[in-house]
């Protein structure tokens, strides 16, 4: 699985990297870890601390029954799975961050995350993010 991981941190998508660019190095107050393994999978992104996962995922796992199953198994391990569609990132990145925000808050209890205001408004959770 580690080989895995680092194949998928050396040829990150462009949408992988505009976010890897936006969370790094703790930017959002906490430290998130890149093609991160967990159970027999690997996710884009892991916030080990408040057990969050996020996906960032192209075209190609639209109504894809593998990847609920895998969300499932990646839950029963402890961890909270977001989903990004690749365009979301690419054309609403702080409409994805503050999405990412509101998950952290609700992981760690903190208010004073939601009063922030230089990210746009963005639809409620599971909903997808339009262009």
């Amino acid at each position: 699985m580690t080989r895995i991981a680092r194949k998928l941190r050396r040829e990150p998508t462009l949408a992988e990297s505009r976010l890897w660019e936006r969370i790094k190095g703790s930017q959002l107050g906490v430290r998130f870890t890149r093609q991160c393994p967990i159970g027999p999978y690997v996710v884009d992104f892991a916030c080990r601390s408040k057990r969050l996962a996020i996906e960032v995922d192209g075209g190609q796992h639209a109504d894809s029954a593998t990847d609920a199953s895998r969300t499932r198994l990646i839950e029963a391990h402890g961890c909270r799975v977001i989903r990004f569609w690749n365009n979301d990132v690419l054309s609403n990145v702080d409409g994805v961050l503050f999405a990412i925000a509101q998950e952290l808050a609700l992981a760690s209890n903190r208010s004073d995350w939601f009063e922030r205001d230089e990210f746009p408004e963005i639809p409620e959770r599971g909903t997808p993010l339009k262009s």
